[in-house]
């Protein structure tokens, strides 16, 4: 809330402008802790909204790192998160309710919605602050290398978690190849203390159900095939049917559809599909299982009080490559702020959300979130999961690729692909079909 004074000495000044920071040249001065916020003044008693796949407790973090913003500036930012995003922001675009921001995690999605024509180019300001991002993640904003969304976050997904307490109970060591990780889920099979299984999984998440199970396989084609192979299957190059593929599903099919291995702790292959995301590692902290798969923002979905360390009740360790000539696959995914109105206030918010400032304001409130934005202080990453992946999507020598769901036609990546995998594990599907399936569903 804007403290009375201050909003009525900002709504007094309100007026528009296409400069800075889409303040107002007219603008009332801010004072105190206020004054950074100087350049977005100008819009006070004004309201955005914004709708995002972004849920609780994560959400909570994203509305605390503009509060001061939303407070100083007098513009309030109405947050909507909502698990059925993918396929809501369309109907809404469609229909008429837009909303004036979305924050987009798959580009294919977001070129989608430019096809639209109501996905509006940022201001200069933002264009600016993209100086700040390693060139790459301007492309990911991109559409046919027209530059429409600037990146707000990324994730690393190369991470598998467990519990060092027992591991280091049951005299297991992290492995550090993808044949010694191998070797671990088969001893931890046979050995079924306590019922324990090495796997639990769940792709439940709404009308976006599945994704996790790209991710499994995605990080199996890169870390088997190579970042060549993994750019060919993103552009179909590759099919999905394709004998490279086919390869890496099996690859996935031995692991994560092994019912000696999995869903420990909760059911059997087929219960995978109905698991939620947010519930799947929950029985690593009771011994039922000892990994998860999964990527860095899932930090956010351990209980309160948890221990997150390298010796404490949780931790993670980055997944090794299937193939040992892959240097250091890591497979990373983010996530992009789009509008659909130029209003002032509007601008004002996007430019503001593009800049070091604000993702550092995320970062010091959000555990499990890391920034593109190079010109965050890497100091302010306290905790480990976050020095780990920022380590880790910062590492030249890394063979790195964003999330190819995310990036392939939204109809296929957000889409069939979702569909069809779901069904791989819960009615068993084989293979062939699967491929058969969403390399059908591809756009001509």
């Amino acid at each position: 809330m804007v403290p009375a004074v201050l909003g009525l000495s900002l709504a007094a000044a309100c007026s528009n402008s296409s400069s800075g920071g889409g303040g107002s040249t007219g603008a009332a001065t801010l004072s105190g802790s206020c004054a950074k916020y100087q350049p977005y003044a100008g819009h006070a008693g004004t309201k955005v909204t914004m709708f995002a796949s972004i849920l609780s407790p994560e959400s909570d973090s994203l509305e605390k790192s503009w509060a001061e913003f939303s407070s100083c500036t007098g513009i309030k930012i109405s947050y909507e998160g909502s698990n059925d995003f993918e396929s809501q922001l369309p109907v809404r675009v469609g229909g008429g309710n837009v909303p004036d921001f979305a924050i987009i995690p798959q580009p294919g999605l977001l070129a989608q919605m430019v096809k639209t024509g109501k996905v509006v180019k940022p201001p200069a300001q933002t264009v600016a602050n993209e100086n700040q991002w390693n060139p790459v993640w301007k492309s990911y904003g991109s559409v046919n290398g027209t530059f429409y969304a600037a990146p707000m976050s990324a994730n690393m997904k190369s991470l598998v978690w467990y519990s060092p307490k027992a591991f280091t109970q049951a005299g297991y060591q992290v492995p550090k190849t993808w044949a010694d990780l191998m070797a671990l889920s088969d001893k931890i099979a046979k050995a079924g203390a306590n019922g324990g299984k090495p796997w639990c999984g769940g792709i439940g998440s709404g009308t976006a159900t599945g994704w996790p199970a790209t991710d499994w396989l995605e990080e199996v084609v890169l870390g088997s095939q190579g970042g060549d192979v993994y750019d060919q299957w993103v552009s179909h190059k590759v099919k999905f049917g394709d004998p490279q593929i086919a390869q890496a599903m099996q690859t996935v099919a031995g692991w994560m559809q092994n019912p000696a291995w999995v869903n420990g702790g909760i059911g059997d292959v087929k219960s995978i599909a109905t698991t939620t995301f947010q519930d799947a590692g929950a029985p690593i902290l009771t011994g039922k299982c000892s990994m998860l798969q999964q990527a860095s923002f899932y930090e956010a979905q351990w209980p309160k009080g948890t221990k997150i360390a390298p010796d404490g009740d949780i931790f993670a360790f980055q997944l090794p490559a299937v193939n040992p000539s892959v240097a250091t696959p890591v497979e990373g995914g983010g996530e992009f702020l789009a509008a659909f109105s130029d209003r002032p206030e509007v601008q004002a918010v996007q430019n503001y959300l593009s800049t070091a400032d604000w993702a550092s304001s995320r970062v010091k409130v959000a555990s499990g979130w890391v920034s593109a934005n190079q010109g965050v202080d890497k100091s302010l990453y306290t905790d480990p999961i976050d020095q780990l992946s920022a380590n880790a999507l910062t590492n030249p020598a890394a063979t790195f690729r964003f999330d190819a769901s995310d990036l392939m036609p939204a109809a296929v990546g957000s889409g069939q692909e979702w569909k069809s995998l779901t069904a791989w594990f819960a009615e068993g599907k084989s293979i062939q079909q699967v491929s058969s399936d969403i390399d059908a569903a591809w756009p001509q």
